[in-house]
C-alpha cells in the first residue's frame, strides 16, 4: 500500500470517530508513515515534522501522537531503554506485530506473522476469554552481538 493510501485509510478512521485530517496531523501521520521501521519517539516525530513544517510546535505533535494512540493508529511502545516509541498498526492485521529487541545493541526487528491465532483460540475456548490484541516481544541477542559477547567474555577470561 502506498502512503498516500495509507493516509487516506488513516484519514477514514480519524473521520469515523469524528476527528478530521489536519494539515498538523497530516505531516505527523506522514512523518511515521515515511519512518515506519525506526519506531521513532515523540522527538524523533517532531525533529522530522519541523523539517517538512516548520510551524508546528512540540505540544501539537504530542498532542497527535496521543490522539493516533488512542484511536489504535499506533502503539506506544517501550523496549527497556525508558524511551517511548510509536509504532504504526498496521490495517491489514487484526494485531499488533511482534518484535525481537537485542538487548546487546537496542536493535529492533519486526515480526509481521501472527504465530499466537492458535493460541487465541485455546484461551477463548478453554478460558472463555477473548482476546482483542496482542503484543510480543521477544528479548535476546542477534547472533552478530553473541559472537561481540563470546569474544568479550572470552579477553576477560585470559
Amino acid at each position: 500500500m502506498t502512503i498516500a493510501e495509507q493516509l487516506e485509510a488513516i484519514n477514514c478512521r480519524l473521520t469515523s470517530k469524528g476527528y478530521k485530517m489536519t494539515r498538523q496531523r497530516e505531516a505527523t501521520v506522514r512523518v511515521l508513515l515515511e519512518n515506519e521501521r525506526d519506531h521513532l519517539s515523540a522527538e524523533d516525530v517532531f525533529m522530522l515534522v519541523k523539517e517538512k513544517a516548520s510551524d508546528i510546535g512540540l505540544a501539537t505533535v504530542y498532542r497527535t501522537l496521543e490522539l493516533l494512540a488512542e484511536l489504535h493508529i499506533v502503539e506506544k511502545m517501550n523496549f527497556g531503554d525508558g524511551v517511548v516509541r510509536f509504532d504504526l498498526r498496521s490495517s491489514d492485521h487484526e494485531h499488533m506485530h511482534h518484535h525481537l529487541v537485542c538487548s546487546e545493541c537496542g536493535a529492533l526487528q519486526e515480526i509481521k506473522e501472527d504465530w499466537l491465532t492458535d493460541l487465541e483460540k485455546k484461551l477463548e475456548r478453554e478460558y472463555g476469554f477473548k482476546v482483542t490484541d496482542h503484543r510480543l516481544d521477544f528479548i535476546g541477542h542477534f547472533h552478530v552481538c553473541q559472537r561481540k559477547e563470546c569474544k568479550r567474555k572470552s579477553k576477560a577470561v585470559s
